[in-house]
């Protein structure tokens, strides 16, 4: 019986990957600069103006500077390599902090949607034009902040996730720059709330999966996109493989996996050859480049048949 570890080396590039790094937690820190500063000026707009769709796209942008802030702590936390404590390192200090802002985004959702409600009943008066120069800005903002993210949006997963959301709070801040325009034009306030409806219930779907997402993570469960059905399966019939158990998948930070697995071989086999083999295919089929082969012989794959 043995063990045997397999994983890429990648330390070749390290000095081009810790620059691509930096110049991503410069435009990350750009951002977050920018949507962070507006966010609290859209929350002292939104009490000025008495306008809820304000509110709402200050929640979603709320979002947008978590996302942001997310993305920097987690290039910045997970380049410290790992320790006695923590032997993973800190990459997953990204998945905590999401399914935090998971939860406190429902909340500000389920506010917003009650008092949406609340003023379809009881309609209020809305500063329209103040409501309408605090969204323009807020739009200015957002394209700044996605010109800043464009450059590393193909180079890095955190940046493309902080640059989605940037896109999708411009939208926030069309919907309530049309708002303004409309209860400017007709006095009809309702629009107010419907716009802060809509934009509540716009985030809504996407906070859960978020929070579905961590929660997978958390519970370390099988990595989205990855059948283990398929894994088993690829692992069971590479050649010199008489079954397989004890098999575990899951995710460190959700952009990565790691894989443990019980290989049962014939005798006649070479255990080097073999694991080589089985991690070859994980690796061009799946991508699991993290992974622990323990190579037992037929003869004592009979104690362990119940783990299947």
């Amino acid at each position: 019986m043995a063990g045997h570890g397999h994983g890429n080396d990648a330390s070749g590039s390290g000095h081009s990957h810790d620059h691509a790094a930096g110049a991503n937690a410069r435009s990350l820190a750009i951002a977050l600069a920018l949507t962070g500063t507006f966010l609290f000026a859209e929350l002292i707009g939104a009490w000025l103006f008495n306008s809820l769709a304000l509110l709402s796209d200050a929640a979603h942008m709320f979002t947008d500077a978590a996302a942001l802030g997310i993305a920097l702590a987690a290039i910045r936390i997970g380049q410290r390599p790992a320790d006695k404590k923590r032997t993973y390192g800190y990459r997953r200090f990204e998945i905590l902090a999401a399914a935090f802002n998971a939860f406190l985004l429902f909340a500000i959702a389920a506010y917003v949607l009650y008092e949406g409600i609340q003023r379809f009943l009881d309609p209020q008066p809305v500063g329209s034009i103040g409501m309408l120069v605090v969204a323009g800005f807020g739009l200015v903002v957002n394209l700044i902040a996605m010109r800043v993210l464009a450059g590393g949006r193909h180079e890095s997963l955190n940046v493309k996730g902080a640059y989605l959301e940037v896109w999708a709070d411009m939208l926030g801040s069309l919907g309530v720059i049309a708002a303004a325009a409309i209860i400017w034009a007709t006095g009809w306030t309702w629009v107010d709330a419907l716009v802060a409806i809509a934009i509540g219930l716009w985030v809504l779907p996407r906070t859960w999966i978020l929070l579905r997402d961590t929660s997978n993570i958390l519970l370390q469960g099988v990595p989205r996109g990855v059948d283990l059905d398929e894994v088993r399966a690829a692992i069971a019939t590479a050649p010199g493989v008489a079954s397989v158990h004890d098999l575990h998948l899951w995710s460190i930070a959700g952009h990565d996996a790691s894989l443990t697995a019980h290989i049962v071989i014939d005798l006649a086999e070479n255990e080097q050859d073999l694991r080589a083999r089985v991690a070859d295919r994980l690796i061009e089929e799946f991508g699991i480049d993290h992974l622990t082969l323990q190579v037992e012989s037929g003869e004592a794959s009979c104690e362990n048949a119940a783990h299947l």
